[in-house]
């Protein structure tokens, strides 16, 4: 069965997103490591059942990849709007199966890549361009080939994940391409004015009491 692998918060720089979170969340999130492929880098913790919160940033020492980065991280609109703040771009569905997701989702949910960091391998379906999928509402696909989850060697800051909503202008068709996804068990989908732009929001349960990131 699909799950929830993680949810994606970018920032312009990992310190800025890490001050971010500890200003949002009241807690530290720790190191990870880097994407040599991707030249970006992140901040990584615990979200309870496989789940986990990752915070990206381009790393600028790494070389610039030859492709567009994951994340729609080189779009200049995404990096004008994290320079004035982190936030919640995106979330990405781990899946027993992304070629047959890939072949059956009905529309392009990207090509499946083998990427690999130390002891960790997987396949993510990267879209040609870097775009996020539906502006970050529909999920990046990955299939780990490295057990167990990597989130149980994340920092656990007593941070659970309780529920991740979509608010959509067009809530049907979003509903209709997270069932072809088989993606829609995963997250509440709740209607938004015409005037008002699509969002995620991250119900977290912290130290803090219970938080909202969007």
């Amino acid at each position: 069965m699909n799950q929830l692998d993680h949810i994606v918060v970018a920032a312009a720089t990992l310190q800025q997103g890490v001050d971010y979170l500890r200003r949002t969340l009241g807690v530290e999130v720790p190191k990870g490591g880097f994407h040599r492929t991707m030249g970006t880098h992140n901040h990584v913790m615990q979200l309870a059942n496989d789940a986990y919160l990752e915070v990206i940033a381009i790393d600028p020492r790494a070389s610039a990849p030859r492709h567009p980065r994951w994340f729609a991280l080189d779009d200049k609109l995404m990096r004008a709007s994290l320079r004035k703040q982190p936030r919640l771009i995106t979330w990405v569905m781990n899946t027993p199966d992304i070629k047959q997701l890939a072949a059956g989702a009905g529309f392009d949910i990207g090509t499946p890549t083998a990427l690999s960091r130390d002891n960790l391998k997987w396949e993510i379906a990267l879209t040609d361009d870097g775009r996020l999928l539906g502006g970050g509402m529909l999920p990046y696909c990955i299939q780990w080939h490295s057990s167990p989850h990597p989130s149980a060697a994340m920092a656990d800051l007593d941070c659970i994940l309780h529920e991740l909503t979509i608010y959509h202008n067009r809530p049907l068709w979003l509903a209709d391409r997270l069932d072809a996804m088989d993606a829609g068990h995963l997250v509440r989908v709740e209607a938004l004015a015409d005037n008002k732009a699509p969002y995620l929001a991250a119900e977290i349960e912290t130290p803090n009491g219970l938080i909202t990131l969007t």
